[in-house]
């Protein structure tokens, strides 16, 4: 069916009935009175939304999924399991022994809402060749894939566990010279140790890096790097994965956390997170986490008089919290660039 559908919207240069003989009539993606969409068409373009939006949220493929309740209020609880303690007491023969308690720790958050639209113009669904509805998709998609990343990224760098490359102490000392503050293999293990002095869990045997591309170039030339064709063979390769190291494997992405100007003479200071299994918690987008409204020429009312405009849009629900400060640290280094 979606085949289907896709064939179509490639062949005719405007669906969703804009040019509908009732131009007052309501078209949207959300459950409201009035004509809308099919809903073979609305679980196209919630897809397709959902789809390209995806291919943005970097950082948030590897943390743990809280989904976001329907009229369950704006807190989401995520989980957190402790360790049953270790048992140094033989059994007895013929004694049952005291079982353990599962201590379960709830870490909260407050889920926030963020939204944007782009407006078709009449003029433009007229005369363009294109399918305006799926280009504003793209661009929307692109848009809130980038927000919703952008919210959990920040959440990621502001945990407490970092180390400054360099053998520095604080942000504003991480100097451009010489590439005395780059990032080392030296610093890479060193949180690698970080992390399993925690007994921070691995995600399929590996912790994760998220790296800026400035930065990559400065690990990239040691013997002990792995490019993934090298592993590919045994091993399914993350997108974007641009090789491994000493237990890490790298997601290179331009998103990564840079701190413009915060380090000596305004250097800019780049963040790669190192975590692993359960370091963070994230909502997900698809479910109720986001929505793709489209509405048509008309259904402004008063607001759009002569009928000259369409949108659409976007609204998504979103949270994001550390819930193990010790199984993610964050290296700040400066680069080559």
């Amino acid at each position: 069916m979606k085949d289907l559908i896709i064939e179509r919207l490639l062949m005719l240069p405007m669906v969703l009935n804009l040019f509908d003989a009732n131009p007052n009539t309501q078209v949207t993606t959300a459950n409201t009175t009035g004509n809308d969409l099919s809903p073979e068409m609305k679980t196209y373009y919630s897809d397709y939304l959902i789809d390209l939006m995806e291919a943005e949220l970097i950082h948030d493929r590897f943390g743990q999924q809280a989904p976001i309740p329907k009229n369950g209020g704006k807190t989401i609880e995520f989980r957190r399991y402790d360790s049953l303690p270790e048992l140094t007491t033989p059994l007895t023969e013929g004694v049952t022994p005291d079982g353990q308690n599962l201590n379960v720790s709830v870490i909260t958050a407050t889920v926030k809402q963020y939204g944007g639209y782009v407006t078709l113009s009449d003029m433009l669904i007229m005369t363009a060749i294109d399918n305006n509805v799926i280009q504003a998709t793209k661009l929307i998609a692109s848009q809130a894939g980038r927000t919703m990343d952008g919210t959990t990224r920040d959440v990621l760098n502001a945990g407490t566990v970092v180390r400054y490359c360099g053998g520095k102490t604080t942000r504003a000392a991480l100097t451009p010279v010489d590439g005395e503050c780059n990032i080392t293999v030296d610093d890479v293990r060193k949180a690698v140790r970080d992390l399993e002095a925690q007994d921070a869990p691995r995600i399929n045997g590996y912790y994760i890096g998220i790296i800026h591309p400035s930065v990559k170039y400065d690990l990239m030339s040691d013997l002990k790097w792995e490019e993934p064709h090298t592993y590919a063979d045994t091993t399914e390769i993350y997108e974007n994965e641009i090789g491994r190291l000493y237990g890490v494997r790298f997601i290179e992405n331009t998103r990564a956390k840079v701190f413009k100007n915060a380090g000596a003479n305004n250097a800019d200071v780049y963040s790669t997170l190192i975590f692993g299994r359960d370091a963070y918690g994230v909502t997900p987008i698809s479910g109720n986490g986001v929505e793709h409204i489209v509405k048509q020429l008309g259904s402004g009312g008063s607001n759009d008089p002569l009928n000259q405009r369409a949108t659409v849009g976007w609204k998504g629900v979103k949270a994001a919290e550390i819930l193990v400060e010790q199984y993610m640290v964050r290296v700040e280094s400066t680069a080559s660039d």
